[in-house]
């Protein structure tokens, strides 16, 4: 009995980070599409030497945009975070790692959490709330308590 309540709430922790996250990928999507425009992405991109630049600006884009709405859905959510680590792994190694730690210097802090909560849901898998449960059982467990 006390391991199923303690399974439970790691389920219900790991809903929680899996929608936070999403929301995080989600809302930078659409700053990517709405407010920096994908070609304006692209110009950034450009300008720091990546190859392909329009198209690796929309492929982040889609990843984030898409990426987002699977983890608050909890859908596919193993997978959905190999694409979304991978996007935090380049945006530290190109972009955030020469400005040091700190966010407040655009820093590698918040990426790497991000990167870590991708292989936390990666291993962890989707928790109690999700389509990735409904799908496996039926629906959503009940607790015996």
């Amino acid at each position: 009995m006390e391991a199923d309540r303690v399974g439970e709430a790691r389920g219900w922790g790991l809903t929680v980070l899996r929608i936070i996250v999403g929301m995080v990928f989600l809302v930078h999507g659409i700053q990517k599409v709405f407010v920096f425009g994908v070609s304006g992405f692209a110009g950034n991109l450009g300008g720091m030497g990546t190859p392909l630049p329009l198209f690796f600006s929309t492929v982040v884009t889609l990843v984030e945009l898409l990426g987002g709405v699977a983890l608050i859905l909890g859908l596919f959510t193993r997978v959905v975070v190999i694409p979304l680590a991978i996007d935090m792994l380049v945006a530290i190694l190109t972009v955030h790692l020469p400005n040091g730690f700190f966010t407040s210097s655009n820093g590698y802090e918040f990426p790497l959490v991000l990167l870590a909560a991708c292989v936390a849901l990666m291993l962890g898998g989707s928790g109690e709330a999700s389509l990735d449960r409904v799908s496996r059982h039926g629906g959503i467990r009940r607790s015996h308590a």
